[in-house]
């Protein structure tokens, strides 16, 4: 239910957004989606957290999978957290969440904020660990990402530039 709400979000932006479209779109009553989300604004914040959550989980499972080089889990984790939002239908998601951090809480903040500790965290114990700041390069590798998911005309323009990015800066 809430991935359909996540979708409804996305497809028409939350101030146009009903109660009643996103019903329809999950295929339960309006009076229903009611008694579980009393208001569209804990409907979205739920379908964020959900999406967020599940988003950091799957970071944290690939980083932590030293059966492969650094490099490729930062790139998986990087992919998996911003890189599946270049293309259609995923794009809007992040324009509606980001319109509106307001309705997020400490949500909005928690989660890139946990998100940059992952990434800090892999880089700190990775090859060639030492003498890198881990801190550092995990910082600049999300601003990297973010203004690539920002211009990318394409799923492999992400992922490819950001392939780049790594190369340079984790060695």
């Amino acid at each position: 239910m809430l991935d359909a709400a996540m979708a409804t979000f996305a497809r028409f932006g939350y101030r146009k957004t009903s109660m009643a479209e996103v019903a329809r779109a999950a295929d339960i009553s309006r009076p229903g989606l009611y008694f579980l989300f009393s208001s569209k604004e804990l409907l979205f914040r739920a379908a964020v957290e959900q999406l967020l959550e599940r988003d950091l989980a799957a970071v944290e499972r690939v980083l932590s999978d030293t059966r492969h080089p650094l490099p490729a889990r930062l790139a998986d984790a990087f992919d998996r957290w911003a890189g599946r939002y270049t293309e259609p239908p995923a794009r809007d998601i992040p324009q509606v969440v980001e319109a509106h951090p307001d309705l997020l809480g400490e949500c909005a903040e928690r989660a890139p904020r946990r998100f940059e500790e992952l990434v800090t965290a892999a880089l700190a114990e990775g090859p060639g660990a030492a003498g890198r700041d881990a801190a550092g390069v995990a910082r600049t590798l999300i601003s990297t990402a973010v203004g690539l998911k920002h211009q990318a005309p394409s799923h492999a323009f992400f992922t490819d530039r950001l392939a780049l990015a790594i190369r340079l800066l984790v060695r």
